[in-house]
């Protein structure tokens, strides 16, 4: 009996190291960041078994089987209908201005087609007056809605919209909802989620989650776009949830979530339905590709001079786009460069470019909130602060509530909005989408509505914030340790 005993016992240990030893060796095999590689290695290593559990949750970027497969030929499948994208020439703006005209060389090199022109462009700021007015253009549709979320939380003004897409889909339009499975886990647990279906519009689960699937994928991977598309005419983009503001998260004592949505009318729909069309087969299987923009659209009032991108990420996409992005646009900044973030855990490639250009006479700001939802986060970002500020970068902590919105303002011309955190989960795992706009008047009204932010935070002042408390520094540099995790 004690051979037997002795024979598990060095069975288990057998097999534990071989697991270290196969685990080092995927690590050590891929080009990760350093940061990233040491926090992996001290994790296996110093925790043992949990290590082990950490890593196969959360180690490596996969999908499920089947979806695993759709991803890694789908962009290679769209390609062939962005060629057909490419014959409609009468959309795609030859130039740019000077600030943009390298991100949007980026744009096109890494994900096939240039600039799209002819779209009139709305930011909306506020999420209530979002609602409403998204709610009239339901009630307007008559052909198609395609919608996807991250959250939709049942309640309030979220259900007028279901109202609408219910009254949308019994007069026939056909209507496509995808929504996060861990996101969204109220409404597939609401009565909303059948009444929905019964009414005829088709509800997707994306990346669901259960306990079966905590082995076959890494939970961690979540579809975070936002995208609203109408009669392929009219899209909506943002860092908004589904969620009444006076009903979401109340509980937290944080205050009201602070979102931008960007409504467009105009062919920029097209390409936002390509990157839908890509989730929707990813999770289903079937393709959904939109209609080519006609010349119609052309006819109608725009603004000539502008021109958007639209950037998607996740597995599938264009690897690292969002992050080559980002680089491209603080190294184009000669002026000024204004960002709004919730969640502030940089690589050290955006932090190094960050601080450069404070360091070359470019006025840098970041608006972060001074409430947060996530403790983690919260304090992982601290650690950012002495070099930001060292640097000559201003950081302000929105006041009135959770600031939500994803914005990057540079030299009042070239806009970034959409649904990516300065974090590692939206620049290298999660389904995300970005807008990029090159027009003055846009770049105008967000620049107004971050004036209004700055106007509602307190500037972290440098000489104060040196002289903080020796635990706080001892507790930023642990969950600095674990910022490539989060």
């Amino acid at each position: 009996m004690d051979i037997f005993y002795d024979l598990i016992k060095w069975l288990v240990v057998l097999i534990y190291w071989l697991l270290i030893a196969n685990i080092t060796y995927r690590i050590l095999i891929k080009r990760r960041s350093i940061p990233s590689s040491m926090s992996w290695l001290l994790t296996i290593y110093i925790l043992p078994f949990i290590g082990i559990a950490i890593w196969f949750f959360f180690g490596e970027l996969y999908l499920g089987k089947r979806q695993k497969k759709i991803a890694r030929k789908i962009w290679s499948i769209s390609n062939t209908y962005l060629n057909e994208l490419k014959s409609c020439k009468y959309i795609f703006q030859i130039k740019n201005s000077e600030v943009a005209t390298s991100l949007f060389q980026l744009c096109k090199h890494r994900q096939g087609i240039s600039g799209i022109k002819n779209n009139n462009i709305t930011l909306l700021t506020n999420t209530k007056k979002t609602m409403e007015v998204l709610i009239r253009d339901i009630y307007s549709a008559r052909k198609n809605i395609e919608m996807v979320f991250y959250i939709w939380k049942p309640g309030g003004i979220a259900d007028d919209v279901a109202v609408a897409l219910i009254d949308s889909a019994k007069r026939g339009v056909h209507c496509r909802l995808m929504l996060d499975s861990a996101g969204s886990v109220e409404f597939f647990r609401s009565p909303w989620f059948n009444v929905m279906k019964k009414s005829g519009i088709e509800i997707v689960e994306a990346l669901k989650v259960s306990l079966i699937r905590i082995f076959l994928r890494r939970l961690d991977v979540r579809q975070h776009r936002k995208i609203i598309l109408i009669d392929n005419y009219i899209s909506y983009s943002g860092s908004m949830n589904l969620v009444d503001p006076y009903l979401f998260k109340q509980s937290s004592g944080i205050g009201q979530w602070i979102d931008l949505m960007t409504r467009i009318e105009g062919p920029i729909a097209t390409t936002m339905g390509i990157i839908y069309s890509c989730d929707w087969e990813i999770e289903t299987g079937f393709k959904i590709l939109p209609k080519l923009p006609s010349k119609e659209m052309l006819k109608k009032k725009c603004n000539q001079n502008s021109s958007v991108q639209v950037i998607a990420s996740g597995p599938g996409f264009p690897k690292n786009v969002i992050h080559q992005a980002l680089l491209t646009a603080i190294y184009s900044a000669r002026n000024e460069l204004i960002m709004t973030t919730p969640y502030l855990v940089p690589s050290d490639d955006l932090l190094h470019a960050i601080c450069t250009a404070a360091q070359r006479g470019v006025k840098v700001s970041i608006i972060i909130p001074l409430y947060h939802d996530s403790i983690l986060v919260k304090w992982a970002s601290r650690v950012f602060f002495s070099e930001l500020l060292e640097a000559g970068v201003k950081i302000y902590q929105f006041k009135k509530g959770l600031l939500h919105s994803k914005s990057i303002l540079i030299d009042q011309q070239l806009s970034l909005i959409g649904t990516v955190n300065l974090d590692m989960r939206s620049l290298w795992l999660n389904f995300e989408i970005t807008l990029v706009i090159d027009d003055s008047k846009f770049s105008h009204n967000l620049s107004s509505i971050q004036k209004e932010y700055i106007a509602n935070s307190r500037l972290l002042d440098k000489n104060i914030w040196s002289m903080r408390a020796y635990w706080t520094r001892v507790l930023e540099k642990i969950f600095y340790f674990l910022s490539p995790l989060l």
